[in-house]
């Protein structure tokens, strides 16, 4: 007995030892497993590892090891692997695939994933690739990325069960039953009823189906007028729905009443933190997607220069400013301890005007075409908040020289600077959304930049007319 016992103990130390060689630098063990194991022995790898794991693994082997992989796997293993990492680093992988081979694959995902990995994939590669599947599975691939990805015909799956409503509970479940292998990957909550076609006219839920006699027919027993969405609903909406209506799906549905697809609220959830991802890194001046170090180095330099190449220009512009003034700035040294003190608190101030337009336009509070509301709004509370900081950075100013004209050309500078900020900061995301450019992309660095420019001559230009009462501080 302690024998059997010592060696189930030697044996599941083993196998934590195993897990952990495998978990430490699993990248390694997964180049040495595609050199000469199985199937099986690579399946029974990534099951060891969670989704983080994974991700982490796949970019951290070669691109020919990550050929070499999915060459190795089923097209329904490849795609349970594709299910675990994100979209944009499935693309990269789906994008080096044959195109036959990454066909293959896509069949084997939901529609929505289909379709974000596709959009993030060149559009000749996205094509070669369509081409090579499924003309039906391709047909309507194609369609759904016509819609925009964060709307409800970008994030609806096709995946639901539809029945006429003169067909009797008796026929659904004898097609359940006939298909219930092809049904087994479907999120399958409600049944939905339509009618001439193809047109939504209720939904019924699992409950309403295996209790009724199964001679009813579904017409009688589904519940009419049901929830809906149209299929351009953008990601603001669908956010709201759910929040409302705690449903596990909603029906999309076009102009026609036509049922197009199923949009489920996990979808929305992950679509919301994208936006917010994709926002954070257009506020850090990363522009075209995301990016992770396992990208070539090319393109992720590429990415960051697009941005800060354009910055060097702006920044140009505002330290022309400074020159234009050089001789206040030299014969008034004191200006220069204040110069960054006004931008950077008139900087802060804009940020928080275009963090509130920011939120309102996601939350469909205001309107791009709100501007003069929105410049209303934030230059009266410019006038309150910049006042309140000119007093107390003029108050500093005299207190340090103990000239009043200094305290007054700084104090005055910010608190002109600020509402100048604020507006700015208030109706910048508002024009850029009229112009059908990502407002957390631009609004942010640009506004910091022109309140850098105007703070610049708002204290030099102010110092210069009263240059007399204050030379030589």
């Amino acid at each position: 007995m302690n024998a059997i016992a010592t060696n189930k103990d030697n044996k599941d130390n083993k196998d934590q030892t195993d897990k952990a060689e495998t978990t430490d630098k699993p990248w390694e063990k997964l180049h040495e497993l595609i050199a000469g194991a199985g199937t099986e022995e690579i399946l029974a790898f990534f099951d060891l590892l969670g989704a983080a794991e994974t991700a982490r693994t796949i970019s951290r082997i070669p691109p020919d090891d990550q050929i070499r992989l999915f060459s190795l796997l089923t097209p329904a293993d490849a795609a349970d692997i594709i299910e675990e990492i994100s979209d944009t680093q499935a693309a990269d992988l789906i994008e080096d695939l044959p195109p036959e081979m990454a066909a293959a694959i896509l069949e084997e995902l939901d529609s929505d994933h289909v379709v974000d990995v596709l959009g993030e994939i060149s559009d000749h590669r996205a094509e070669a690739i369509l081409d090579e599947m499924d003309s039906e599975d391709a047909r309507e691939a194609r369609q759904f990325l016509e819609y925009p990805g964060d709307s409800a015909g970008g994030l609806m799956v096709s995946e639901f069960l539809a029945y006429p409503g003169n067909l009797r509970v008796s026929d659904i479940l004898k097609d359940l039953e006939v298909n219930r292998e092809s049904y087994a990957d479907y999120n399958v909550q409600y049944l939905y009823v339509t009618e001439t076609g193809n047109r939504l006219a209720g939904v019924l839920r699992m409950h309403d189906l295996l209790f009724p006699s199964q001679n009813a027919y579904l017409r009688d027993l589904m519940i009419r007028n049901p929830l809906k969405v149209s299929v351009d609903a953008p990601l603001e909406t669908l956010r709201d729905f759910f929040e409302e209506h705690r449903l596990f799906g909603v029906p999309v549905v076009d102009a026609d009443g036509q049922m197009l697809g199923v949009v489920l609220p996990e979808a929305v959830e992950e679509a919301s933190q994208e936006r917010s991802v994709r926002q954070f890194l257009g506020f850090s001046g990363i522009v075209g997607g995301e990016e992770f170090r396992s990208m070539p180095l090319l393109v992720r330099s590429g990415r960051r220069l697009s941005w800060l190449s354009l910055n060097i220009v702006l920044n140009i512009i505002a330290a022309s400013v400074i020159a234009m003034y050089q001789d206040t700035l030299s014969a008034v040294i004191a200006l220069a301890v204040f110069l960054p003190m006004v931008s950077d608190m008139s900087g802060c101030s804009g940020n928080q005007a275009v963090a509130v337009s920011m939120r309102e336009l996601s939350l469909g509070l205001v309107r791009p075409n709100e501007l003069i509301r929105v410049l209303i709004k934030e230059a009266g509370l410019g006038l309150i908040n910049g006042a309140a900081l000119g007093l107390l950075l003029g108050g500093l100013a005299f207190l340090w020289k103990g000239n009043l004209y200094l305290g007054l050309v700084v104090g005055g500078a910010l608190a002109v600077n600020t509402v100048v900020a604020v507006s700015l900061g208030g109706l910048l995301p508002l024009f850029l959304k009229r112009l059908k450019m990502d407002p957390a992309l631009v609004s942010s660095p640009l506004l910091t930049t022109v309140t850098d420019m105007c703070g610049f001559f708002f204290v030099l230009s102010f110092a210069t007319a009263v240059m007399a009462k204050i030379s030589g501080v």
